[in-house]
């Protein structure tokens, strides 16, 4: 996906980790070229992170506390975003938020992380747009706990940017049957869940209340989305 972080540039803002929320940096206010760009920082005992490629317009706003809020317009050729607020490192976790999603067009609303050792890509996804993935998708089956029903996936990347760097790694996913945008998502049961199937994790990275944007072939991608995170 247009989500494997750490294509071109990282950069940790002096001072953020004292600045009040609107004094952050935007992505918004940052270069969008042809090579990712990414925004890391820690406010409010939260991490934020904020990621893009290729024209198009993403304005990513890191709001006060666990909040944040997207606007964004994709546009031909290798084109999208991913933005959020969670936790460094990930793990179990109860994540609870509310807020609103609005898509048009292939994007996602999830739970989003990495590990390493095995090195893998994951996504917890409650709502989307269109499920048009850039790699095919493998059913591993389903599971339903007390918040919902989820279908598990995997794919590879070959060659794609990774938080190590260019390389090929697994990617996990849990799709909500019926979406929602809003409720709590125990992290730790979908880790259950792929362990159960034969899906192992790693060490934790990041992990974040991800909204993703991208283009995938001539389908381009919009909307807003006003998210609160805890």
């Amino acid at each position: 996906m247009l989500s494997s972080f750490l294509l071109a540039a990282v950069a940790l803002i002096p001072g953020v980790f004292s600045a009040p929320a609107e004094t952050l940096p935007q992505l918004g206010d940052f270069l969008h070229g042809d090579t990712g760009n990414r925004i890391e920082a820690r406010q409010g005992g939260y991490y934020w992170s904020s990621w893009s490629e290729g024209g198009g317009t993403f304005r990513c706003n890191n709001g006060a506390g666990g909040s944040y809020s997207v606007n964004w317009q994709s546009s031909g050729g290798s084109s999208g975003f991913v933005c959020g607020k969670g936790w460094q490192p990930g793990g179990n976790r109860a994540v609870t938020y509310s807020g609103e999603y609005a898509p048009v067009g292939p994007s996602y609303l999830a739970v989003y992380g990495w590990t390493t050792n095995p090195l893998i890509e994951y996504y917890i996804m409650d709502a989307h747009g269109d499920l048009l993935p850039n790699e095919p998708w493998t059913s591993k089956g389903n599971f339903t706990f007390e918040e919902g029903t989820y279908e598990i996936y995997t794919s590879t990347r070959v060659n794609k940017p990774s938080i190590i760097g260019t390389t090929t790694f697994q990617q996990y996913w849990s799709v909500r049957t019926e979406q929602r945008v809003g409720g709590t998502i125990t992290t730790g049961k979908h880790f259950d869940a792929w362990a159960n199937v034969g899906l192992r994790l790693g060490g934790h990275n990041y992990m974040i209340l991800a909204t993703e944007g991208y283009t995938s072939g001539s389908t381009t991608s919009n909307g807003t989305s006003s998210l609160t995170v805890a």
